[in-house]
């Protein structure tokens, strides 16, 4: 019982980060299944040195390493160079930058769960970074009621190098906005100033474009409830901005990679 418990309380955090990592929530939890497997067939492979969560994140990673699953859904025939490259070198880096900004582990946890060192770990968080920003700079729509929120989601996508084309207060400025200059992510909250909903601007725009989401709302719940887009990310406030650009640039990876993909798709 004890054993459940652990496993039902992080749960939810781990479909998160398996979902962040592989850019789609069936994905993820064929690879979150693969480990609920193994630990049902043999719980001493859970490592709890560093606490059950710290465990069941190890055991997940060696899953994700190791396990076939990781061509299987997300195979794609005849990739170009680049896709290749950043299909072999990225998923290491891309797991410790995750752990630490979107996750919280500490260098000393995230080392844990990667089974490499706490130098390593600095060494991939900053690969992943630099190989992001150089990939994924576009244009940003920020929807958000609250003033100094605003002033600072824009400031922190700036010093990720984006553009930000407004920021709309209503579901009407949403629109409006939108219609001026198409935008390449979104960062909305739910609850907007005049009652109105964030949740359904976004539902009203991507009828039109296609454009990843980043919800970022003190009512996740609402957001778990509505008629939400796919794919899409959430944030609960208060953030750290260390969470929001590790999901932005999570969320804009994925977009990017998954746009690139779909031409060889269709012709194959």
């Amino acid at each position: 019982m004890f054993r459940s418990q652990v496993v039902a309380e992080h749960l939810p955090l781990l479909r998160r980060y398996a979902r962040a990592l592989t850019g789609n929530q069936a994905s993820g939890d064929a690879y979150v299944g693969a480990m609920l497997e193994a630990l049902l067939q043999d719980p001493t492979v859970l490592d709890e040195r560093h606490g059950p969560r710290a465990g069941l994140f190890r055991l997940f990673t060696q899953i994700w390493n190791s396990v076939s699953i990781n061509g299987g859904i997300d195979e794609v025939p005849a990739l170009a160079p680049t896709e290749r490259r950043l299909t072999n070198i990225t998923p290491l880096p891309r797991q410790a930058f995750l752990l630490l900004s979107l996750e919280g582990f500490s260098e000393e946890e995230a080392a844990f769960v990667l089974q490499v060192g706490i130098a390593e770990v600095r060494k991939l968080s900053d690969l992943a970074g630099r190989e992001m920003a150089a990939e994924i700079a576009t244009d940003v729509l920020i929807i958000e009621d609250e003033t100094f929120i605003a002033m600072d989601l824009e400031s922190l996508v700036k010093n990720l190098g984006h553009r930000v084309i407004g920021v709309a207060r209503t579901h009407a400025d949403a629109i409006a906005l939108a219609k001026t200059k198409k935008p390449g992510l979104i960062l909305a909250d739910i609850q907007l100033a005049d009652g109105s909903s964030g949740l359904d601007a976004v539902n009203e725009l991507l009828r039109v474009v296609e454009v990843p989401v980043v919800f970022i709302t003190a009512y996740p719940e609402r957001f778990l409830t509505g008629e939400r887009p796919e794919p899409a990310f959430l944030i609960s406030k208060p953030f750290q901005p260390a969470m929001v650009s590790a999901v932005a640039s999570q969320a804009l990876f994925f977009h990017r990679n998954s746009r690139n993909r779909e031409p060889r798709a269709a012709a194959s």
